[in-house]
């Protein structure tokens, strides 16, 4: 066998492989140096042996002529991703919310209609509300867990159905199964923000959505490093639609950025596994607390999704957890918000979520802070509420930590 041969062996993998062996070996066949971590390669063009191979390699574009449209090491990352999700293919992104808007520039047009659940993340929000509005699309907010509501806000010209699951910060969780049925008997296509779960935890694919939508910034990461997006699907998607859109307004994921993510994957199932324990122990500790007036945890009983989280989560609640603070006033939860928060020694005060560090945030003034007051009630965003990403310290030490600012407020 050729070395050739034995590079392109090696990176074609039998079939049946479980998602945590993919998740380390799916890649683009090592260079002949055969190198066992995948290459970074830092390049913005590539040098072609003639003006005839130049001319084909431009018209195919699977071949690599230009970092904007290819490189070899956001390929592996794509094809690892594409393999965890169980899709056909994968697009690579350079933020989360950048994957959104290829995401929107490829499924809808000027009179479209979307539904999209009004618990998403606030970017999002402002995404479809304000910036696709600007081009005639129209977007209607609807309860992520009513699929009543998801029925009701049907039209002739609605394409696109959008939901994130769990939601940020209030981890509602919506039946994916039941609304790639409502959207496909509508004519719409489902996408569905897998960035919480991750694939480690939720496949949406196999539940009917037609597109899975990521910020890699998070969990694929995993230590909060480098901004990533991505989208997986079928091949019609993301090679025939996607795949020109990006090429032409070059929303590319950096080299480094991507080999940073294809890093991260190779431990995410772990991680996901041991930080969903963890979160479940910090928030059933936040439950017995005086200050507490609700935990929001999809692993907890008293979650109104429970039984649903646990079946398309593959029994774990994942690392983010919400919890309101008992407050008489919006302005007396703020303010005991605002303790608490500043009470922290150990957890990281910041927006980001999915790092090995524990973040703590106050999402009326952060993820939130751009929606209306009108905007932020309807997604239940209280003054009193705190989002937790839970990492990988001691669960004592998380907990220990946020008892310095919950047994000093006055309420106690």
């Amino acid at each position: 066998m050729s070395e050739e041969a034995r590079r392109i062996a090696r990176a074609t993998l039998p079939e049946g492989l479980r998602p945590e062996t993919l998740a380390v070996r799916t890649a683009l066949a090592p260079s002949q140096h055969g190198e066992n971590s995948e290459a970074l390669f830092l390049t913005s063009a590539y040098v072609q042996p003639d003006a005839e191979t130049s001319a084909q390699r431009f018209a195919n574009s699977e071949d690599f002529t230009y970092s904007r449209t290819s490189n070899p090491t956001v390929r592996s990352l794509e094809a690892r991703l594409a393999a965890m999700e169980g899709t056909e293919a994968a697009i690579a992104t350079s933020t989360g919310m950048s994957a959104i808007l290829l995401l929107g520039m490829g499924v809808l047009k000027a009179g479209d209609h979307v539904i999209c659940s009004r618990s998403v993340f606030g970017s999002t929000i402002n995404l479809f509300a304000k910036e696709f509005a600007k081009f005639g699309v129209e977007t209607t907010f609807v309860s992520q867990t009513d699929l009543a509501d998801w029925r009701a806000a049907i039209k002739p010209t609605t394409k696109l159905f959008f939901a994130e699951t769990p939601t940020n910060p209030l981890t509602e969780v919506c039946d994916i199964r039941a609304l790639a049925d409502l959207a496909h008997d509508a004519g719409a296509v489902l996408a569905v923000d897998n960035t919480y779960s991750t694939p480690a935890l939720q496949r949406p694919t196999e539940m009917g959505a037609d597109i899975v939508m990521h910020s890699a910034t998070k969990y694929m990461d995993g230590q909060g490093r480098v901004m990533a997006g991505a989208l997986c699907g079928s091949s019609k998607w993301i090679r025939d639609v996607f795949g020109p859109i990006l090429r032409t307004v070059g929303m590319t994921l950096a080299p480094f950025n991507a080999w940073v993510v294809l890093k991260g994957l190779e431990t995410l199932s772990l991680r996901m596994k041991a930080q969903s324990e963890q979160a479940l122990a910090v928030a059933l500790w936040l439950q017995a607390q005086p200050e507490i007036d609700q935990v929001y945890y999809p692993s907890l009983a008293s979650h109104p999704q429970h039984d649903l989280a646990m079946r398309q989560q593959s029994g774990q609640g994942g690392a983010v957890l919400s919890f309101d603070l008992r407050a008489d006033t919006p302005e007396a939860a703020r303010a005991a918000a605002f303790h608490v928060i500043d009470s922290t020694r150990v957890l990281s005060i910041a927006t980001n979520l999915g790092d090995t560090k524990s973040i703590i945030t106050h999402p009326a003034t952060t993820s939130h802070g751009r929606l209306t007051e009108v905007q932020r009630q309807a997604a239940g965003i209280g003054q009193g509420l705190i989002r937790l990403s839970v990492g990988l310290e001691h669960v004592d030490d998380i907990t220990d930590d946020l008892l310095r600012g919950l047994s000093t407020l006055t309420t106690r």
